[in-house]
């Protein structure tokens, strides 16, 4: 690819992947809404609150790194994005590279730690306490969610390549259709809603404990591109769940397309009814949880992927 036609795609990406984003958190918002027995927002509100947002004044605090706190957003945006960017090019197959699984689990850390610079540079004793928790939560939720990528990684062929995972569930069947499949599934579910930092993981916002914590200090157009990183995230999430679980989206078709895209939409709604149905955690029964149930169940999960594969 030249440089010119990567910018181009880039920017065509960030652009798509900001207007899926923002549908799914209207998904998301309108979900919840009925659960709670509520009408919930039209199907623009994230859109109107976004440019309600960049239109509002930028506050930086006065003992803050304004440096770091102003590029700790746009790095939360350049990891959502250049994540979904990669996951667009190996849904068409246009690019794919042995280790390429390795480098979308570094990007996918890029959004928290976002966050934690932001936080830590914004001189708010809140905020402090905020950083802490999404630390703590970033190192808790990272094993289990390492576990569950490594099943589907074995049963390709023990490939580091999403093309080649992809490749292989099509002509084999569904990853998450074995056992090991389905509990690196699951796994991996609950680890990307604590990537997200839904209930019952949203510890390091908790408006009701530590009024926005990591975000307090934020306004404007900087809290406007950290609400954009999740809603990207909300797309980046379950489609990476969907080409390592349940063989990706192909265009191929309009049946398919269809397929594929209730595929993610499936995810979607998964994490609404976790996030609709769970109390706020505490954060050492998160890090409990992780470490402990989670990360047990995603090596109980690896090593049945061995014996299937070596039996």
């Amino acid at each position: 690819m030249s440089i010119t036609y990567t910018f181009v795609y880039f920017i065509g990406s960030f652009i798509v992947l900001s207007i899926i984003g923002f549908i799914a958190s209207w998904i998301d918002r309108k979900v919840t809404a009925r659960i709670q027995w509520r009408v919930g927002p039209p199907w623009y509100q994230n859109f109107a609150d976004f440019i309600k947002l960049t239109a509002k004044e930028v506050f930086i605090p006065e003992n803050a790194n304004k440096f770091t706190f102003v590029f700790a957003p746009v790095l939360s945006i350049l990891g959502s994005v250049i994540s979904g960017t990669i996951l667009f090019l190996v849904l068409g197959k246009n690019f794919g590279f042995n280790g390429d699984l390795i480098l979308l689990v570094y990007l996918l850390a890029l959004p928290s730690l976002g966050i934690i610079l932001g936080g830590s540079s914004s001189g708010n004793v809140l905020s402090s306490v905020g950083v802490s928790r999404e630390l703590k939560l970033l190192l808790g939720y990272e094993l289990p969610f390492i576990c569950g990528i490594i099943v589907p990684a074995i049963k390709s062929g023990s490939t580091t390549s999403l093309v080649k995972i992809l490749e292989f569930q099509q002509t084999n069947k569904l990853i998450i259709f074995s056992l090991p499949g389905i509990i690196g599934f699951i796994i991996s579910i609950f680890a990307i809603t604590g990537k997200l930092g839904f209930v019952p993981f949203d510890l390091a916002e908790a408006e009701g404990e530590i009024s926005g914590g990591v975000l307090i200090e934020y306004s404007g157009i900087l809290l406007g591109l950290f609400k954009l990183a999740k809603s990207i995230l909300l797309v980046v999430g379950p489609l990476f769940l969907v080409i390592l679980y349940m063989g990706g989206i192909s265009f191929a078709s309009i049946s398919s397309t269809i397929n594929g895209i209730l595929k993610y939409v499936l995810i979607l709604v998964l994490i609404v009814i976790i996030k609709n149905t769970n109390p706020r955690l505490r954060i050492d029964q998160a890090i409990r949880f992780f470490w402990g149930w989670l990360t047990i169940l995603g090596i109980l999960s690896i090593i049945l992927t061995f014996v299937q594969m070596y039996k």
